[in-house]
């Protein structure tokens, strides 16, 4: 945030100078007259240290707090345009202060705040612009705060959960290469410079084992930068192809462990957001539309697009949902007593609830899984280096007299 030096007069009459940080010329004028001063003159200076202007990230945290403070002052009955003052001014993220700031003065020009949050798409996605223009239509900002605040907590213990499920077995790949790299490269070289000389047959795995350390040691360029590439290739034809994009996302809806994993956490995420939509007065096909883009997956965000197809062609949301193949009998079940009884609203989030569930229950058991088995294949590879290595120098024993 630029630094001013201004002169201004108070209202007696009496200068006043000083330094004040503003985002710009508007805003310091309005941050003066708040003190009550009027702005004479003012210019722009460079101020060393200051952590202001330099940017940085506006987090979920941030998000959530203001939602749980707008909420709060709404439901009190502060106006929203003084509860924007109140937040640009105790926030303390430099970043989140500057676009409260541009929000205030959008809405001191007449915006209503879901027009002023849609002028930051970068910060607020078009489910917070759609459900605060929900909200606003309906009268229920309060309810849509409080609800996204629920929502934005529950997006953080999933991303900690899948934190959780992917720390683990990253940092065991790590030692178990690093080790595996170890032996191949110092141990078995000097090994086999030892077996070469007793001049004895060597069994297959230990020949497997010198042609694999032989091949790394000459190689080594290749066996680590073909990973990288590879990854790098693989990264950008996703985003350029569409068609690669598709497959990729449906090889990870396909995975052994992981793959029901990420689909419960897309499904549960659909249906909370869904439920959030609807509750705030938000049509059930314009909620499939936003939805396409909440899922993060083009599987599922096609399926998607072809529920709101069939659904505008005169089929019921339940028959629907149960036609995309992606639902469990007990969701479709609820979603159809939803229908039946008016609350589709309820019935998502009990869809939310059971997928939460089966989440965290499946991290908890994946992580249990995990941990032996990743110990026994570490195991593996190790007993099957010392056996290629040691089962030569044994041979030699056993043929000795003594």
């Amino acid at each position: 945030m630029p630094s001013y030096e201004y002169k201004a007069v108070d209202k007696t009459g009496r200068p006043a100078r000083g330094g004040l940080e503003a985002v710009n010329e508007v805003d310091l004028e309005l941050r003066l007259r708040r003190m009550g001063l009027d702005l004479i003159t003012y210019k722009q200076v460079e101020r060393q240290g200051s952590t202001f202007g330099r940017g940085g990230k506006i987090t979920r945290q941030d998000l959530i707090n203001f939602c749980f403070d707008m909420e709060q002052m709404y439901r009190s009955g502060i106006p929203i345009i003084d509860g924007l003052r109140d937040l640009r001014d105790s926030s303390d993220n430099p970043r989140f202060r500057d676009v409260l700031t541009v929000m205030t003065e959008d809405m001191e020009g007449g915006r209503v705040l879901s027009q002023c949050a849609a002028a930051h798409p970068e910060v607020f996605d078009n489910v917070f612009v759609s459900l605060l223009r929900a909200g606003e239509q309906s009268g229920r900002l309060t309810e849509v705060f409080e609800n996204l605040a629920a929502s934005l907590r529950w997006q953080d213990e999933l991303v900690s959960q899948t934190k959780r499920l992917l720390i683990y077995p990253s940092l065991v790949l790590v030692v178990v290469t690093a080790v595996v790299m170890f032996l191949l490269v110092y141990l078995v070289p000097q090994v086999t410079s030892l077996l070469r000389t007793m001049g004895i047959e060597l069994p297959m795995q230990t020949k497997a084992l010198i042609y694999t350390s032989n091949f790394v040691i000459a190689y080594w360029p290749f066996v680590f930068g073909a990973p990288i590439v590879l990854a790098a290739v693989l990264v950008v034809v996703i985003r350029r192809s569409p068609k690669a994009a598709y497959l990729w996302d449906y090889a990870k809806l396909n995975l052994p462990v992981t793959g029901q994993i990420l689909q419960k956490i897309i499904l549960a995420r659909f249906a909370n957001f869904f439920a959030l939509m609807y509750q705030s007065g938000i049509t059930v096909l314009d909620a499939l539309k936003t939805s396409e883009d909440i899922v993060d997956n083009r599987v599922i965000a096609d399926g998607l697009m072809r529920a709101g197809q069939q659904i505008n062609a005169g089929e019921s949301l339940t028959e629907t949902f149960q036609n995309l193949g992606m639902f469990p009998p007990l969701v479709i079940r609820m979603l159809r007593v939803g229908e039946a009884t008016g609350a589709i609203d309820v019935a998502l989030r009990n869809v939310n609830y059971f997928y939460t569930r089966d989440v965290r229950e499946a991290v908890d058991k994946a992580l249990k899984l995990l941990e032996p088995s990743l110990t026994l294949g570490l195991g593996a590879v190790l007993a099957f280096i010392m056996w290629s290595v040691l089962s030569p120098v044994y041979d030699i024993l056993g043929k000795m007299r003594f």
